[in-house]
């Protein structure tokens, strides 16, 4: 007769954390607001306020947005600030930047609210692999919150972990 196979990992303290599960619903949008510029290059207030007032916004809603400038324009910060307060009624949330900040600035929300009581002087491992696109700022966040709580931080998977922080 065949030994049973006893699965150590599910019957052990090990706490197991996948950012994954946090990922929030809604499409990404990088908004380029180069169109709106003279030649690419140029904001010309009238203009862009024109531009602004004449977009139809609410083919954003429910989306997360970034914004940002493909070409090396200056473009003053009132003008972000501009499209931001057209898009507070409709999407979820608008910054500056590329769809990697976006990913972070979402990140850092959540973890930040995250209740990490349930990790109290437990032995935790931080799930590497996803197929969302997890920010490596997120897993930076999550370890440094859960450093002054937790027994011990790991990262990977329970079966190939990397030990990071074990409480002396």
């Amino acid at each position: 007769m065949a030994e049973e196979i006893i699965n150590r990992v599910a019957k052990s303290k090990l706490k197991v954390i996948d950012l994954e599960d946090y990922y929030p619903d809604g499409k990404r949008v990088l908004f380029d607001i180069k169109n709106w510029l003279l030649e690419g290059l140029v904001l010309r207030e009238k203009d862009f306020r024109v531009s602004v007032a004449e977009h139809d916004w609410s083919q954003y809603q429910d989306c997360y947005i970034a914004l940002h400038c493909s070409t090396d324009a200056i473009v003053p910060d009132w003008a972000y600030m501009l499209i931001s307060i057209e898009t507070k009624s409709y999407s979820k949330l608008t910054v500056i930047g590329s769809l990697e900040q976006l990913e972070s600035i979402i990140y850092t929300s959540i973890i930040s609210e995250l209740d990490l009581k349930i990790y109290k002087d437990m032995p935790v491992i931080i799930k590497g692999c996803s197929h969302k696109p997890v920010p490596a700022n997120a897993l930076v966040l999550l370890s440094q919150r859960l450093k002054p709580i937790t027994k011990s931080i790991m990262f990977g998977e329970a079966c190939s972990s990397v030990p990071l922080f074990k409480k002396k």
